[in-house]
């Protein structure tokens, strides 16, 4: 990581990092014109050790300012999410139903919420005015806290509820596609080999999670090969 003692004329971001394929091209397009402050969380969910451990090689590779690593104990307590509650299973992606049609099990009720409330009051302290956080709506799994007018309404929130009312939540990659998304990452040299996407193992992906499946078509129809291992594929 960087000297934060090193006085940078570059203004500051927060982007929050979750070590996926998604959150490193936000990282990738954010480092481009800011100083970057990577915040990850960890959430109780199934694959926490191995989605920490990518944020951080991540976050390490383009050299950020700080990565905070925040523990947050509700959504193991609440369950009610197949990524967070054992007793619930993680499905495999549907073979007939399209992936979005419906809310999966695998989405963790309000989550988002917290993850920008944690960014929020750690760009008000930083001074950093903008918060990039890689929702994608178009070819996602359908959750609710990925949809445009969901950042529209928190932005509202941010510029009612903080001291100056200047911060904002950038959503690069909410109206692309995941193969725009791969095509964009390559440009710009994100280490898609590093990040993690897969809802249930930590040793190899699945391969047959929304989340694999869907990953795992972006780099087909990107005409490009993903670059970690999967169990099944």
């Amino acid at each position: 990581m960087n000297d934060e003692s090193v006085l940078s004329a570059r203004p500051r971001a927060v982007v929050s990092l979750s070590g996926g394929m998604d959150s490193a091209v936000c990282l990738a397009l954010a480092a481009r014109d800011y100083d970057v402050y990577a915040l990850h969380f960890g959430y109780g969910q199934r694959t926490e050790k191995r989605e920490l451990a990518s944020a951080r090689a991540v976050a390490e590779h383009f050299g950020v300012q700080q990565f905070l690593p925040l523990k947050l104990e509700l959504f193991r307590l609440i369950g009610g999410s197949a990524l967070t509650d054992p007793n619930i299973a993680v499905p495999n992606a549907p073979a007939t139903r399209k992936i979005g049609e419906e809310i999966p099990v695998t989405y963790v009720p309000f989550r988002n919420a917290h993850f920008l409330s944690a960014a929020v009051s750690w760009a008000e302290v930083l001074g950093a005015k903008i918060i990039f956080i890689g929702a994608v709506e178009q070819d996602g799994s359908g959750y609710p806290d990925c949809r445009p007018a969901y950042y529209a309404a928190f932005n509202q929130v941010i510029r009612t509820g903080t001291r100056n009312g200047d911060i904002e939540v950038l959503t690069p990659l909410i109206h692309l596609k995941k193969s725009e998304i791969i095509r964009l990452g390559m440009e710009l040299n994100a280490p898609f080999h590093l990040t993690w996407s897969c809802y249930s193992g930590e040793e190899q992906a699945c391969g047959v999670c929304d989340s694999c499946v869907l990953r795992l078509r972006a780099f087909l129809e990107a005409d490009s090969t993903d670059p970690i291992h999967y169990a099944r594929y």
